[in-house]
C-alpha cells in the first residue's frame, strides 16, 4: 500500500527559501514536497510503499535523511513523522 509520510526536522536556525527548493529537488523523485522557509525546521512529504503506518515510517525517515543531506541541510533530528495511507485519503472525500 502507499503512504504519504510527513516528517520534520527542528533545529536552531531559520531555513532559507533556497534550502527548502534544493529539498524540494531532492524529494521529487519520491513524488515529495518539501517545506520550511522561515522556519526553524524543515520538511517533506513523500510517498513510499508499506505494509503499514510504522514500516512507512521506517521506509520514509532514511530517504527524508538522504533527501536533506543531498540538499546541503543541517543534519538535524526528525522530531516528527505523520502518515496517511492512499485508502485513508480516499475515504476522507467520501459522503
Amino acid at each position: 500500500m502507499r503512504y504519504s509520510v510527513s516528517v520534520i526536522a527542528e533545529g536552531d536556525r531559520e531555513i532559507r527559501l533556497d534550502e527548502v527548493v534544493e529539498l524540494a529537488d531532492a524529494v521529487a523523485r519520491l513524488d515529495g514536497i518539501a517545506s520550511g522557509a522561515g522556519s526553524m525546521s524543515y520538511g517533506a512529504q513523500i510517498v513510499v510503499e508499506a505494509t503499514d503506518s510504522d514500516a512507512a515510517v521506517d521506509a520514509a525517515v532514511p530517504l527524508f535523511i538522504e533527501a536533506a543531506r543531498s540538499a546541503g541541510l543541517p543534519e538535524w533530528p526528525v522530531t516528527r513523522a505523520e502518515t496517511i495511507s492512499e485508502v485513508d485519503d480516499l475515504e476522507a472525500f467520501e459522503p
